[in-house]
């Protein structure tokens, strides 16, 4: 959600700021725009644009040359898209430029004080409030200037400020919203991601949350809020560059459903032992005398993050019998929840910055929790203020839709509910079945890959639908509301999930033949409940489309899937829904990398 890209160093700056940008573009956005400066610079050169980063780069006159900038691709809050609303913002003298991702809470309030004091705003934004605060400063230094005009603002942030009359350094600042640092060979990069730096390095700082740091051609510091200094020591990111290039295929989605098999290997990979039928999660940092004292778990995510959560609260219950739930995490931080000492609390997120659930840990954390992150990214915020957690190692994922970090954190739960289950009361012979299973994992989704073709002609037929119904009952559920968000979100056809119990308490009376239903029928100890659900379905004239491990008599469509151990079974069979939905939103024309409205990391309220 946003992006901040800036330059310091020798460089022809607007190319690389432009790069950066287009790396950026997965996060979601609606207007883009560059500032540039240099050393024997007499001021600052702007650009912005309403749209995509085409649009800015179109914009760019051919003499707009500097050594040092910053850029932002912008995802509205605070005014509509426009030329105006996009960053950066800068003061009314054109000296200060402030690009920013974030919320501030107190802008209207702050507005209406500068408003009175005289100065004339040109955008609806909160963030032009903070240029006018660091242009009215005295401070001798721009840090001083910065901080002075933070210690006025309430909210999130992360900023990048350029100022004319000190062209020589850019100086940022973090508070609930990223801000990484990439350190060149007497160069220095800044950004919101580090999809932005690995084309041109992987030595990176990441800042804390009350952090500042000022960034020269061949130095950095870094210091607190209140300026105290820091030693943030750099980094080896572990992503190179192609790893966030398409790879021959024509979407990221695309690309990324079928790194799957791949995606899973890595996260099972050295942390099966099969001499005591579990898995090492070196990251738990929870021995055996810990792990017996837990009497519950309670998983904490949102979104697609969710879903994966309750699939693995599922597992948790099944193997390792301990009372599981998941929560969105976006409730559970204003409900004011009680909070057991005998509870394991489980952050999850794709990112390691989501806000909600950033806010959510930081909360539990203050009411003395024991709290566990699981999420791809090293170094996250969530990674860093977690207790300990669990990496799931899906590789960089670019497309705002989640599929693979989905596969591979609902693996990373299976792991994680193994070796509870081990510890605990599952037998040996349960964990040898349960390994048997995780490691057929990846060879079976190369199978369910190897299917598309027929996918792409069943949602060739349902891309008519106005509106779809996706159901599943237990371990079929959570596999159903996943899917169903998927639909949604990358092809905007409506959908539904509810239980298959839940069929004849409301939902049957939308029943007809324009509502197909998706229903995931899988072989367990439920199958004929849920054949009796397809029963009523199809005495109403309903079309269906069965996600089962064998052909369904009442479906007009079944796509048979590999069977695995059941609880390890809603693993594969999203898979196929998966390619549903990319291919319903295919032959419905969306942009399927970056549906409206959407954000990769939602880093704020």
């Amino acid at each position: 959600m946003c992006g901040i890209v800036g330059y310091i160093g020798k460089r022809d700056v607007a190319p690389l700021l432009l790069e950066g940008l287009q790396r950026l573009e997965y996060r979601g956005y609606d207007s883009a725009g560059v500032v540039i400066t240099s050393p024997k610079a007499t001021g600052l050169k702007m650009v912005k644009a309403k749209g995509r980063v085409r649009d800015l780069e179109a914009r760019v006159p051919k003499r707009f040359t500097g050594t040092t900038g910053i850029a932002h691709t912008r995802w509205a809050t605070h005014g509509a898209p426009s030329d105006e609303n996009a960053h950066p913002h800068l003061d009314g003298e054109n000296k200060v430029a402030v690009v920013h991702n974030g919320i501030i809470d107190n802008a209207s309030e702050l507005r209406a004080k500068l408003i009175a004091d005289g100065v004339e705003f040109r955008s609806e934004t909160d963030t032009e409030v903070l240029t006018h605060l660091i242009a009215r400063s005295t401070a001798e230094k721009l840090e001083d200037r910065v901080r002075e005009a933070l210690r006025h603002i309430e909210g999130t942030y992360g900023i990048a400020v350029l100022h004319a009359d000190f062209n020589d350094r850019i100086v940022v600042a973090r508070n609930g919203s990223p801000v990484v640092l990439g350190i060149g060979e007497k160069e220095m990069f800044v950004a919101s991601d580090v999809a932005a730096l690995v084309s041109h390095t992987r030595q990176v700082v990441t800042l804390d949350d009350g952090e500042m740091a000022t960034i020269k051609a061949d130095d950095y510091r870094t210091y607190t809020t209140e300026g105290s200094r820091t030693s943030a020591e750099p980094t080896t990111v572990e992503w190179e560059a192609e790893s966030y290039d398409m790879g021959g295929h024509d979407t990221y989605m695309h690309k990324e459903i079928f790194e799957q098999a791949d995606a899973v290997d890595r996260v099972l990979r050295g942390r099966i032992d099969d001499r005591f039928s579990t898995v090492h999660l070196g990251g738990l940092n929870l021995d055996a005398h810990d792990a017996r004292k837990v009497r519950r778990v309670k998983i904490l995510g949102c979104g697609t993050s969710y879903h994966a959560g309750m699939i693995g609260a599922q597992m948790i219950e099944e193997l390792a019998r301990i009372p599981a739930d998941a929560e969105p995490a976006s409730e559970f931080r204003y409900r004011n929840a009680v909070v057991d000492p005998d509870t394991l609390y489980v952050a999850v997120s794709q990112s390691g910055e989501t806000y909600d659930v950033l806010a959510a840990v930081q909360e539990l954390k203050r009411k003395g929790a024991r709290v566990f992150g699981v999420v791809n990214v090293v170094g996250s915020a969530i990674a860093r203020e977690a207790d300990a957690g669990v990496y799931v190692h899906a590789g960089p994922e670019v497309c705002v839709v989640s599929t693979k970090c989905f596969t591979n954190t609902t693996v990373a739960f299976g792991l994680l509910a193994l070796h509870l289950g081990r510890i605990r009361d599952l037998s040996v012979s349960d964990g040898k079945r349960i390994i048997a299973g995780l490691r057929q994992l990846p060879a079976q989704i190369e199978q369910m890959l190897e299917r598309e073709d027929e996918i792409k002609k069943l949602a060739q037929e349902f891309a008519e639908a106005k509106s779809m119904l996706f159901i599943g009952r237990v371990r079929g559920y959570p596999v159903a509301r996943e899917a169903s968000l998927k639909l949604k979100e990358v092809s905007y056809i409506h959908a539904e999930a509810y239980p298959a119990s839940e069929l004849k308490h409301g939902p049957l009376a939308l029943i007809e033949p324009a509502l197909p239903t998706v229903a995931i029928v899988p072989d367990d100890d439920l199958l004929e409940k849920n054949r009796a659900a397809l029963e009523e379905i199809k005495a109403r004239s309903g079309k269906i489309l069965a996600v089962a491990h064998q052909e369904q008599e009442k479906a007009d469509h079944t796509i048979v899937v590999p069977k695995n151990e059941d609880e390890l079974d809603p693993i594969l069979m999203g898979i196929p829904l998966q390619l549903l939905a990319y291919h319903t939103a295919l032959a419905l024309g969306r942009d399927i990398d970056k549906p409206r409205n959407l954000a990769k990391s939602v880093t704020v309220e």
